[in-house]
């Protein structure tokens, strides 16, 4: 025990947060070396070193000098024990080196096909095919046309591609149509690293065809291989990793109405199961077969991608003795990380947030569970998540450092354990504060004199979620490029916790025996599948097979849906609970219940760890229900403390009390070694409570002069400092009588925004960056007689850099408690 609760307190720096570095500006050795002892000073020992825009032309993308700054880097790095991650492209999406590889051979453009439809008249129809320069004819086929948007697939008939002038009449009055599939340069881009190469800019670089093989070759050879060839000495020490990052196959703002494709890729489509007569119903509505051919060529797409782009990759990090980390395009790409050492995703736009129910609901609430159960049932380590990228709420720059802590709890109770804080700015000069997806989350914002308090934090929960295992026995079946969230919402509610399966590791990874499925660390009794209508026939014997031996599984019901014999129906999400009761007793029961309370079950080197967060806005007090036996210690991540935790049996299971204010965390650990410490019946002795009342004159000012106001309210109230970010200080005094220095004292400093310092007789009380700002007073802060309070309130930098007006400062009520 004596590990684990050594590495908890003090975590190795090898779970430190490893953001996104932006090199945005006129790089100079100097202040690169500056800003990474800066990081390290705020216990930020690792970066993804990340070439972004606003970087002048005349340091190009790996020219000799950028690769010189990049060497003096991760050198200093190395000096310091840091770790560096390295970034594969100059800016997103990866796949073009900044334009080079277009540059090298203009054939490795982006590509894809085009649909041209001309419609049939009676008789005779005679159609010369033209051709632009670099596109070529993949196929001809006459379609039966039931509307505008809808296609007889039945009837499509092949013609001859062979030759470029052709005639066709029509077999009947019917309204036909002769499609033209040909393949053409997409003209995608990327965001370049210079200003003039961004979205819809003249110089925005070319994006590449990562399709093909050829091309991916290129771009390693002039990417990965130039890294390697400047820092071989520090790779697999210093270097870890490579990110890679949502890889477009047509290239961002590419022509419209093009789907992916490149040179060839016809035999590769049809050899993958598709059916050249299917390629109409990639544009057109087709009846039924419409969804199964959409999603059969989005997985020969994907097939391709590994295998053309993915998988080299993977192969060139694991030879050169690192990872390849970052993630695919879309939120629920999980069967694109397969080849991912480090799997990863990522959390931007505010998709996911706290507020509207956005935690749970829509396609992006899935990026959590994605990594870290791609992870899980891959036998890797660690999981990444690039998170925070335009999260603010009110603006760009209004991300809270309260919310900042929900993200990161959002994601550690859904098992990610590497966080990639999405970014650290060289610069904020001009446009990069705002053009650049803000904000900046590191040493340009209002908490980074703080920022080692976080730092801690993400080191202690992803130390405790690593190399730990998921307790659960609930799958959840999925798709490699869908994850359902609609089924698992009541699951997340009632503190159910399952780990998505993609139908095809159910296959090819999975044993089945015993009524029970194992794969890798995880072994699971119930598999809960939301749609059955696109099962393989497979996956539907593997699943029959796990019932035949004991196990179950649950359906939420579909009129099309296929029926598997000994299956549990549902026809409603809510539904769940009640069919999971029926054939599994809960592993842990919250009572009062509580919706917005999230529970991981996971166990580390032989002890179970409960890991609980609050998603929600309100506090909680309640009792968490558990079948464990042993001692039970409440871990706090965010300070490090650990302290027993007295328990009450309640039948078979022991009663834990908890309470979760609005953005904590705790994790309860048992010991099943060690001895319970239950809770006796014991005489309640009534304890009388008085509050202290300050004056009513505070003495605000700022770090140089006396402010003519000594009311609590807001600043954004002040005509003078509407759009002022900075620090406030505020001081009051209060009376403590003798017969109350040896009582409880509690202070409430009430509303404040963001971030309060308090001391009192000028020794630090500590800092509070969120709701309820309640500060625990100790004997030795305070004296006999009259105390002086300080609070150094420091406010968001949305009102300076985004020009809001958001409340600001100590609002109060204060109060101070005497128990």
């Amino acid at each position: 025990m004596g590990n684990i609760r050594d590495e908890f307190i003090n975590p190795p720096e090898e779970y430190t947060p490893i953001p996104f570095w932006f090199w945005n500006d006129d790089l100079r050795k100097e202040e690169i070396l500056r800003q990474i002892h800066d990081f390290k000073d705020k216990g930020v020992t690792g970066f993804v070193l990340h070439p972004r825009i606003g970087i002048p032309k005349e340091i190009g993308y790996l020219s000799d000098f950028f690769m010189e700054l990049v060497h003096a880097a991760v050198s200093e790095a190395h000096k310091l024990g840091m770790t560096v991650i390295l970034y594969d492209e100059g800016m997103y999406p990866s796949g073009s080196a900044n334009g080079q590889v277009v540059k090298e051979n203009p054939q490795y453009a982006s590509r894809g096909l085009k649909m041209v439809e001309h419609a049939c008249q009676p008789g005779e129809n005679k159609i010369t095919v033209e051709l632009l320069e670099g596109e070529e004819l993949v196929s001809i086929q006459v379609v039966e046309k039931h509307s505008h948007s809808t296609v007889h697939l039945e009837n499509t008939k092949i013609l001859d591609k062979t030759k470029n002038r052709l005639s066709f009449t029509p077999p009947t009055k019917n309204n036909w149509s002769i499609l033209f599939f040909i393949e053409t340069y997409t003209k995608g881009t990327i965001r370049g690293i210079h200003f003039g190469e961004d979205d819809g800019e003249e110089e925005a670089p070319p994006s590449a065809d990562l399709l093909n093989p050829d091309a991916v070759r290129t771009y390693i050879r002039l990417t990965h291989e130039k890294y390697y060839t400047a820092l071989k000495e520090y790779f697999g020490n210093t270097v870890i990793a490579m990110f890679t990052d949502e890889p477009d196959m047509l290239g961002r703002n590419a022509l419209p109405n093009l789907k992916p494709w490149t040179r060839g890729f016809l035999d590769f489509f049809k050899k993958n199961g598709n059916k050249e007569s299917d390629l109409p119903a990639l544009w057109f509505e087709a009846g039924e077969r419409t969804i199964g051919i959409r999603k059969k060529f989005q997985k020969t797409l994907n097939e391709r991608l590994t295998v053309s782009y993915y998988k080299p990759i993977s192969d060139w990090c694991t030879t050169h003795g690192i990872a390849l980390t970052g993630h695919p395009a879309n939120s629920d790409d999980i069967g694109l990380l397969d080849h991912f050492q480090i799997p990863g995703q990522d959390v931007v736009w505010r998709w996911v947030a706290p507020e509207d129910g956005k935690s749970l609901v829509g396609e992006h609430s899935t990026a959590g569970k994605c990594s870290a159960d791609a992870a899980r049932h891959r036998g890797r380590r660690r999981n990444l998540n690039e998170v925070l990228g335009v999260c603010g709420k009110e603006s760009g720059w209004a991300l809270s450092p309260g919310d900042m802590k929900w993200y990161f709890d959002w994601l550690f109770v859904r098992g990610v354990n590497l966080i990639c804080p999405h970014a650290f700015y060289y610069s904020v000069d001009g446009k990069r504060r705002s053009h650049e997806r803000p904000p900046d989350v590191g040493p340009n914002n209002n908490w980074w004199p703080y920022y080692k308090l976080f730092a801690q934090y993400i080191k202690r929960m992803s130390a405790l979620m690593t190399d730990s295992v998921n307790k659960t026995d609930i799958a959840v079946l999925c798709e490699e490029d869908h994850l359902p969230w609609k089924i698992v919402k009541p699951l997340y509610e009632t503190q159910i916790e399952f780990n998505y399966l993609e139908e095809s590791l159910l296959l090819k990874k999975c044993q089945v025996e015993k009524g029970c499925i194992h794969i890798e660390r995880q072994t699971y009794k119930v598999v809960i599948v939301e749609n059955t209508k696109l099962l393989g026939e497979d996956t539907i014997i593997r699943l029959k097979s796990l019932i035949e031996e004991g196990g179950h599984v649950i359906i939420l019901s579909n009129e099309t849906g296929t029926e598997i014999k000994g299956s549990i129906t549902i026809y409603n999400e809510t539904s769940i609970i009640q069919a999971l009761d029926t054939v599994r007793e809960r592993q842990l029961l919250l009572t009062p219940n509580n919706k917005a309370i999230r529970i991981s079950k996971i166990e580390k080197q032989g002890f179970i760890f409960y890991v609980v967060v609050n998603e929600g806005e309100e506090n909680y007090k309640g009792s968490l229900l558990v079948n464990e036996k042993g001692k039970v210690e409440r871990w706090d991540p965010w300070d490090g403390t650990i302290e027993s935790v007295h328990v009450k049996h309640s039948g078979p299971n022991i009663a834990i009390p908890i309470v979760v204010n609005r953005r904590e965390s705790f994790v309860y650990c048992v010991d099943p070694k060690t001895e319970q410490l239950l809770t006796h019946n014991v005489k309640r002795i009534t304890k009388s409570n008085k509050s202290l009342s300050l004056p009513d004159n505070w003495s605000i000012r700022s770090e140089t002069a006396l402010l003519e106001k000594n009311e609590l309210e807001s600043w954004s109230n002040w005509d003078d400092m509407k759009h002022f970010s900075g620090t406030l200080i505020y001081e009051n005094t209060f009376e403590i009588r003798e017969e109350e220095m040896e009582k409880a004292i509690i202070l409430d400093l009430g509303e404040v925004y963001e971030i309060a310092r308090v001391s009192i007789n000028a020794k630090e009380i500590g800092v509070k960056m969120w709701a309820p700002y309640r500060y625990e007073i100790i004997n030795k802060h305070i004296k006999l007689g009259k105390n002086t309070l300080r609070i150094e309130v420091t406010n968001s930098k949305a009102n300076e850099i985004d020009k809001m007006s958001l409340r600001s400062g100590l609002i109060g009520p204060v109060s101070i408690e005497i128990t």
